[in-house]
């Protein structure tokens, strides 16, 4: 059983932070996302506890020291592209959504490795899960934008297979969007971040 992996996002604007936890709810449902609107608000808390820090540029500015500390875990929202901040990457707020979580996606693998809930290994991710062989299939051929009827086409099964297929893993994941699902794909190792 691994950890519940705990994700602070101190930013002072509220749809930013809003619109960043639902996405990473859905990118990580097993996490706990808490957003803090200023530094302070992250202090007065436990801050060591969080596996990442998503924090606004402005309040990284102003507190670099702290999260300079914290380096493999820290991540400045930025609207804009910039390059690595003394080797904090960076994640532009202004991409579109498609963009924007696969740049979470490669972030997460980007010098996460160390993330203890994440296994390297999909066959036990597999296991946990307990996907069928059949079902992987389907999976990655929806995160590659295929809809049901040229996956029905490709597997050479019919229609109503595909779609009972979608409805097990859907069930088994607890993921019911395509861009989740495509995150569960990466971060198992059925598909490649460039692939989708």
């Amino acid at each position: 059983m691994h950890p519940i992996p705990e994700i602070a996002i101190v930013e002072p604007n509220t749809l930013t932070a809003l619109g960043l936890r639902t996405i990473l709810e859905e990118l990580i449902p097993m996490a706990s996302i808490r957003v803090f609107p200023t530094f302070e608000a992250l202090i007065d808390d436990t801050p060591d506890m969080f596996a990442h820090y998503f924090i606004s540029s402005q309040i990284y500015f102003g507190h670099t020291a702290f999260f300079l500390q914290r380096r493999p875990k820290t991540i400045v929202l930025s609207a804009g592209e910039q390059p690595l901040l003394n080797g904090v990457p960076t994640l532009n707020i202004n991409l579109p959504q498609d963009k924007l979580v696969k740049a979470i996606m490669s972030l997460r693998s980007h010098g996460h490795e160390k993330m203890r809930h994440v296994s390297a290994d999909p066959m036990s991710q597999a296991m946990e899960h307990e996907l069928s062989p059949r079902e992987i299939e389907v999976l990655v051929l929806v995160t590659k934008g295929l809809i049901n009827k040229e996956i029905a086409e490709k597997l050479n099964i019919s229609l109503t297979t595909v779609i009972s297929h979608r409805k097990n893993i859907t069930e088994k994941l607890g993921i019911k969007s395509v861009s989740g699902l495509a995150i569960y794909a990466v971060l198992h190792g059925y598909v490649e971040p460039d692939s989708i």
